[in-house]
């Protein structure tokens, strides 16, 4: 791989998870109209299952990246996939609860017993994949302390928890006619992740 293409996949990789390792708190892109009531939030019930592909964009002070995601949850088996608005692979993530492992972009592989672990060392922060395999349905992990916020329709706009904020600025039924989200944006001081879910099975 050229070393133009290296240096982009290191800058991704940080941009990533400094964005996804840091508490998100609601920013300026939080839907107008909340029904600040946890209560009153739809919240999807999450599957155990999923395939889920789509789009996003990073920005973490000076430093952005965008391109494509390819997500295959199955139980407590993980693959995702990461690549460039060329379609090139900047790395891939996989494993379940007993092994993860990290490759780059320039065939290098780590591994390690769990995800915190695997993405600490490989990436510099702990990156929550347990966690963000139940927010990107738009559900909360199961087992913590959460709350949400609904909007005009009753679903989750707003959901916060393990110190995160996922606002959800669309829903968009899947085959089963179930609402899953389509876009959401993760924000912090100087740090925002947008994400664009194009298809879900």
């Amino acid at each position: 791989m050229p070393a133009a293409d290296g240096a982009a996949s290191v800058r991704f990789l940080r941009a990533l998870c400094q964005v996804w390792a840091l508490a998100f708190t609601v920013g300026a892109c939080t839907p107008g109209v909340l029904r600040h009531d946890a209560l009153e939030a739809k919240l999807a019930t999450p599957t155990m299952d999923f395939d889920a592909a789509g789009r996003l964009s990073a920005r973490h002070g000076a430093e952005a990246f965008s391109g494509s995601f390819r997500w295959h949850h199955a139980g407590e088996h993980d693959e995702l996939e990461f690549a460039s608005p060329l379609g090139q692979t900047v790395a891939m993530l996989s494993g379940d609860a007993k092994s993860v492992r990290l490759q780059r972009a320039d065939g290098g592989v780590l591994t390690a017993d769990d995800w915190g672990d695997l993405t600490e060392l490989g990436l510099g922060w702990r990156l929550p994949v347990d966690g963000l395999a139940f927010w990107i349905q738009g559900a909360p992990r199961s087992g913590g302390a959460f709350s949400a916020e609904a909007g005009e329709d009753g679903r989750a706009a707003v959901l916060r928890q393990d110190g995160w904020t996922i606002v959800y600025l669309a829903y968009a039924p899947d085959q089963n006619a179930v609402p899953r989200p389509s876009r959401m944006t993760l924000s912090y001081p100087d740090v925002e992740l947008r994400l664009i879910v194009d298809s879900w099975r």
